[in-house]
């Protein structure tokens, strides 16, 4: 029987609380995620911050707080702030781009300024605290955001991430950590150049630049230097519309180049056309797909499928 998949905490426990806060990655680790994502950006004075943006404005209230910093295109880029002024801004639900409506109404409704940015330090050090007072061993799972962006602003995000992981001691594959990146040559150069030794895990969208590398011979090269491969579900199933999903090639030709497959972004407000219900596409990948892990903005549901199916089985 292939073993349960791992629950990773999508931005935390974001279809409850705003995203990247410390109190949605506390959320999830009490719903029972087996990982909390860390998605990682570096300020002027090269801080990192866990944020899934290069800029502020779908989740911040940088505008009204920093009027007229923004750029050409109208946004407020991490990178033009210092960490001192980022800690003053408020964070919010996830609003539609070019929106003040949230992208997901249903969810945390609130607009009091509850919630601030967390640094990924404070992230680290709240899950080493709680793995500590809860006797539990919840690993993280860091994206290095946009490298060749951070690269051009004179910022080796790589390096200062991976300086940052080894602080708290994550330094071994053996570790509960994982690094992912949608830029494969910046793997390749986390695995080489830097020399880490932590399980690097491929992210790839749907966009054609993935297509090449989303062939039986690009799994293969990706798997000399990552442990796993992190698709988009609809990379790995479709189905139509109250139709029986199928489940497609790449799922094999990950599994023959040796590849962990750790799909995203499963979510209660986003379901593809063939799922009635997060439960039941949560339990197709889990079943039918047998996936190795999976991203999941309701931690709790996912938690609570994988173990009733493991009941089962």
């Amino acid at each position: 029987m292939p073993q349960s998949p791992i629950i990773i905490a999508h931005r935390g426990a974001s279809g409850y609380l705003p995203e990247h806060t410390l109190a949605g990655k506390a959320l999830a680790y009490g719903l029972g995620a087996d990982y909390l994502e860390q998605d990682v950006v570096a300020t002027r004075d090269r801080r990192l911050l866990v944020l899934h943006d290069l800029y502020l404005d779908d989740v911040t209230d940088v505008a009204t707080r920093f009027p007229g910093r923004h750029r050409e295109d109208g946004r407020h880029y991490v990178v033009d702030f210092d960490l001192a002024e980022l800690m003053s801004l408020r964070v919010f639900e996830r609003r539609a781009p070019g929106s003040a409506a949230p992208k997901y109404p249903a969810r945390f409704p609130g607009k009091d300024g509850l919630f601030g940015i967390a640094t990924l330090e404070d992230e680290l050090r709240l899950i080493r605290g709680l793995n500590a007072s809860m006797g539990r061993s919840v690993g993280v799972y860091a994206e290095i955001k946009e490298p060749a962006w951070h690269h051009a602003h004179g910022i080796d995000l790589a390096a200062l991430l991976l300086a940052e992981l080894r602080a708290f001691g994550y330094t071994r594959a053996a570790d509960q950590a994982f690094v992912q990146c949608f830029d494969a040559n910046e793997l390749v150069r986390v695995k080489t150049q830097l020399g880490s030794d932590l399980r690097l895990v491929q992210l790839v969208g749907t966009e054609p630049k993935y297509r090449e590398l989303l062939t039986r011979d690009g799994l293969r090269r990706v798997a000399g230097y990552a442990y796993g491969l992190g698709p988009h579900h609809a990379q790995l199933a479709s189905g139509p519309a109250g139709g029986r999903p199928r489940i497609l090639p790449l799922r094999q030709w990950a599994d023959e180049a040796g590849l962990r497959l750790h799909p995203y972004t499963f979510r209660r407000d986003e379901l593809p056309g063939y799922a009635h219900s997060l439960e039941e596409l949560l339990e197709f990948f889990i079943v039918e797909a047998e996936v190795d892990g999976l991203f999941c903005d309701h931690p709790d549901i996912a938690v609570r499928v994988r173990d009733s199916v493991a009941k089962v089985q």
